[in-house]
């Protein structure tokens, strides 16, 4: 039995939103993943273990990003052979990318657990907290194979056109996540170390039983041992791709960090209300980054089909439902965040603090209804240099110097958080020059060149 679907001919909305809920659903799990760790462990741990958690979590969040935009280029190639119906290449690329991120995970492995604490210095974790920091961040190490071979999975079979095993995967890894998480914390009290240990057991079954299911499907690409070696081309073919992806997601991160900085300067009650309101943004922005992976698999497989103006209504419909929903996420966050804010804190005033920074997101809930479309669309005909290019502007030459310069000026939640928004609208512009410069391409030459 097959899941993965040809996005090359019949109709186009349903068949996009069929695809994007699975993913909308494993990105939400994912989300709730690090909640229910921390859940766990402020319950039946000390605040010791929650600050080695919360710290140590956010290097791991980094690295599975990069993993996870670097595993993109697989996502996008197989999809524009799968378009060509050249299933044979598609399983070379598959091949090379397995024998890629295997050796990624050995050197992920083996830097991250022997410079532990050294990146638990790096992190700035508490003196209290500091052998806990760097136990959890080493025993996370050790399980390095398993965090790729997880998310190179999902890239695969979103590439063919399959986002429900991608979502089987994540919904396995959490079961897995919040039994093993009561097991070795509530019940061993290993805190920090148990929930890390939690985390590499439930991503290691995950993997195992997602490739038991795999073997007894039918799949759309030819794959031998022998595709499963190193091939310079495509692996460079694949980094080509990948790595302005995730050059692109960490930078984004670390211009959030910034800004988290910026707003540490002006007291706690404001650090303590913009930590809850990113907590929230989290879930806001869910459904644009649903978007934008599916885009990514729907565009590349039209683009090898050479399906360009099928493409060209793909982004429309994105767009346009996608949009959708954010004028729901814009209502409830402009006019209802206190009460989102309260599902995190309690103190009134860190609440208040929170609802006003979560109104500047709010109108990025609707700018990212069009720009995350447009990345998903730029990634799936494989122009992710510019992608990285327009998310620096955005990041590092908008984001930060807005924020820092209207700190100085005012220290209005509100009006600092306005430098997201901001940000966006500067790459909205750049996106739409550029998708006009790629469709005058596409006429005057007949192809993307």
């Amino acid at each position: 039995m097959t899941k993965e679907k040809n996005f090359t001919k019949g109709p186009i909305l349903l068949p996009l939103i069929q695809f994007a809920l699975p993913i909308l659903a494993a990105l939400f799990l994912q989300t709730m993943y690090g909640a229910v760790d921390l859940l766990v462990v402020g319950q039946f741990a000390d605040a010791v273990d929650v600050s080695a958690v919360a710290t140590g979590s956010m290097l791991m969040h980094s690295v599975t990003v990069v993993i996870t935009g670097l595993s993109m280029g697989i996502t996008i190639l197989v999809g524009q052979y799968i378009g060509q119906g050249k299933p044979e290449k598609a399983g070379k690329i598959i091949g090379s990318g397995i024998y890629l991120f295997l050796l990624m995970a050995i050197i992920l492995t083996v830097v991250v657990a022997v410079f532990s604490s050294g990146l638990a210095g790096l992190l700035q974790a508490p003196e209290e907290a500091f052998e806990r920091t760097s136990m959890y961040i080493r025993i996370c190490a050790l399980g390095s194979l398993f965090i790729v071979a997880y998310n190179v999975l999902g890239s695969i079979f979103r590439g063919i056109g399959d986002s429900t095993m991608p979502l089987i995967s994540v919904m396995i890894a959490c079961v897995f996540n919040v039994v093993g998480d009561l097991f070795f914390v509530a019940v061993l009290h290993l805190g920090a170390s148990g929930t890390a240990i939690a985390t590499v057991l439930a991503q290691a079954l995950s993997v195992l039983l997602s490739l038991c299911i795999i073997r007894k499907r039918s799949l759309p690409f030819t794959l031998s041992i022998r595709d499963i070696r190193f091939d310079g081309r495509k692996i460079s073919r694949i980094l080509q791709m990948g790595i302005p992806i995730a050059l692109q997601d960490l930078l984004v991160s670390i211009s959030f960090l910034v800004i988290m900085g910026i707003v540490n300067g002006l007291g706690v009650i404001a650090s303590a209300g913009v930590g809850v309101a990113e907590k929230l943004c989290g879930f806001i922005m869910l459904a644009p980054s649903a978007y934008m992976q599916s885009l990514s698999a729907f565009i590349a497989q039209n683009v090898g089909a050479e399906k360009y103006e099928r493409a060209d209504k793909t982004l429309l419909y994105g767009v346009s439902t996608s949009l959708i929903v954010g004028v729901i996420m814009f209502y409830a966050a402009f006019f209802h965040g206190d009460i989102l804010s309260g599902l995190f804190a309690k103190d009134a005033e860190i609440i208040a603090a929170s609802a006003e920074y979560l109104k500047a997101y709010a109108i990025d809930t609707l700018l990212t209804s069009f720009l995350f479309c447009f990345m998903g669309y730029f990634n799936g005909y494989g122009l992710t240099l510019f992608v990285m290019l327009q998310g620096i502007i955005g990041g590092i030459c908008v984001r930060i110097p807005a924020a820092f310069l209207i700190s100085r000026v005012d220290d209005s939640l509100f009006h600092i958080g306005l430098a997201t928004p901001c940000s966006s609208l500067v790459q909205i512009i750049l996106c739409i020059g550029y998708f006009m410069i790629v469709k005058k391409k596409r006429k005057t030459r007949g192809v993307l060149v």
